[in-house]
């Protein structure tokens, strides 16, 4: 489901002796996604901070496309961080090629802090208190989040317990025509068997034509089977929780069945010409549903 969250916090005496502040901005943003998703948008220096980030996002989310970003506000006296491993990482290689190669050399400063990222406004803190506010904040975002999302969640239930709705009172429409489609298929038994006898055909091969026309005549298993989905899917919108994979499950048995029966009434005519006008009503609310069902969890 579609949400957004933001939340601003500041990270205390991080410059003490600067009277400056440390402060982030971080922002949550999902969409619909059949599974779960995660980008990320950090700053510089946070690998051990987007593993905890990413724990925290699968623990809370089950589906959906959901982007983090994380922007840092440095005020007061430290408005460059130093890139400490990346910097340290130089230092180490310049002082072991001088020591194997037996060289005096020394190291220039000015050229270490003009090397690509030695200096990065927007690097996060190697520390562990920046990590514990920012995972304080994702909560906080978290929340909100799950808010926006709840609230849309209750409008897709409502939709979708409109679309069972429809789809239970068209089962309930085409079982009263179901008398008409079996006297359709009397007519067209009879007619069959006329034509086989006149034909002086064996009497197995009679029971047999016989028998495959009273297996595609009768509607009353799918409609049966319907009924019982509709009540499923009824009861885990009821139950609530991630049951978004399980309703999907349930739309594509709906859809089957209605396939099913709209195979066993094609070709018959007059009454049972209604039957195949519902049945694709049907199978268009089941489509509407489908569409609603790939937003939830």
């Amino acid at each position: 489901m579609t949400g957004f969250a933001q939340v601003k916090g500041q990270v205390p005496e991080q410059v003490p002796a600067a009277g400056g502040h440390l402060g982030f901005t971080l922002s949550l943003k999902s969409v619909n996604h059949r599974f779960l998703d995660l980008h990320f948008r950090l700053p510089g220096n946070s690998d051990s901070l987007e593993m905890k980030l990413r724990r925290v996002l699968k623990e809370n989310v089950a589906r959906g496309h959901l982007e983090l970003a994380l922007n840092i506000d440095r005020s007061g006296g430290e408005s460059l961080a130093l890139n400490r491993e990346l910097v340290g990482g130089y230092v180490a290689a310049f002082r072991a090629a001088a020591a194997e190669f037996d060289l005096a050399a020394e190291l220039d400063l000015n050229a270490v802090l003009r090397m690509p990222g030695a200096l990065d406004a927007a690097a996060a803190p190697a520390n562990g208190q920046f990590d514990d506010f920012v995972l304080a904040g994702l909560n906080e975002a978290l929340r909100r989040l799950n808010e926006m999302r709840e609230e849309e969640g209750r409008g897709i239930e409502r939709e979708l317990r409109l679309h069972m709705d429809h789809v239970r009172k068209a089962q309930r429409g085409i079982n009263q025509h179901r008398q008409a489609v079996m006297h359709s298929y009397a007519e067209r038994l009879r007619g069959r068997m006329q034509e086989l006898i006149g034909a002086q055909v064996e009497p197995e091969r009679i029971l047999q034509e016989a028998a495959l026309l009273v297996d595609r005549s009768d509607i009353q298993e799918e409609l049966v089977r319907l009924e019982t989905h509709v009540a499923h899917f009824l009861g885990l919108l009821d139950q609530g929780g991630e049951v978004g994979k399980k309703l999907d499950f349930l739309l594509q048995e709906m859809n089957r069945e209605a396939n099913t029966l709209l195979s066993k009434t094609s070709g018959l005519a007059g009454e049972a010409l209604k039957i195949t006008e519902t049945g694709i009503a049907i199978k268009t609310e089941i489509e509407k549903a489908r569409e609603q069902v790939q937003n939830l969890e």
